[in-house]
């Protein structure tokens, strides 16, 4: 079942304000806002972990490693178009910036890191986030520029999620000492 939040929701707003703060305020990023609206919009898309490991293989069954989903995302292996490899490569960039930006003590748990240094989740992203951007004709072409945004900025764009998490931190903290539950 999907499960998405209304359009309405506060949350979105509150994602909006706190990506906006993250990256123009404290990062000086200039000319994101669509990337920071993009931003928002997978922040809101990932409070379902069905979001997050949203990517199935051929047999239906949810992938959870980057390793298979980097297999899934690219049309000489397990793609079957090329439309399903920037499908996979948008969740791809995503799920390597959520996690690397808000979590990345969970790297490791999803094969983001690898022991031999394969692997590198910030310039698989940015990479990821690349092949998106190349997808610039119709009816992908209005959101290229965003993802190359998105490839170029990839470690702005983790270090702002980095903030918000320290944010976070900060309030439920700030919340504990002033007597409420987080």
């Amino acid at each position: 079942m999907k499960r998405e939040i209304s359009d309405q929701h506060p949350i979105r707003a509150f994602f909006q304000d706190a990506v906006h703060d993250s990256l123009s305020n404290r990062l000086g990023m200039r000319d994101v806002e669509d990337v920071e609206i993009y931003l928002a919009e997978m922040l809101a898309k990932f409070l379902h972990d069905e979001a997050i490991f949203s990517i199935r293989d051929s047999k239906g069954r949810r992938v959870r490693s980057l390793p298979e989903m980097l297999v899934e995302g690219d049309v000489r292996l397990n793609a079957d178009s090329f439309e399903r490899e920037r499908e996979v490569h948008q969740h791809i960039g995503d799920f390597l910036l959520f996690w690397s930006g808000l979590f990345p003590e969970f790297l490791d748990s999803v094969g983001a890191t690898a022991k031999d240094g394969l692997i590198d989740a910030i310039r698989q992203g940015q990479h990821s986030y690349y092949v998106v951007s190349s997808f610039d004709y119709a009816p992908f072409d209005m959101e290229a520029p965003t993802f190359l945004k998105l490839s170029h900025h990839f470690e702005n764009c983790r270090e702002g999620l980095s903030l918000m998490r320290a944010s976070f931190e900060g309030f439920r903290l700030q919340g504990w000492k002033n007597g409420f539950e987080a």
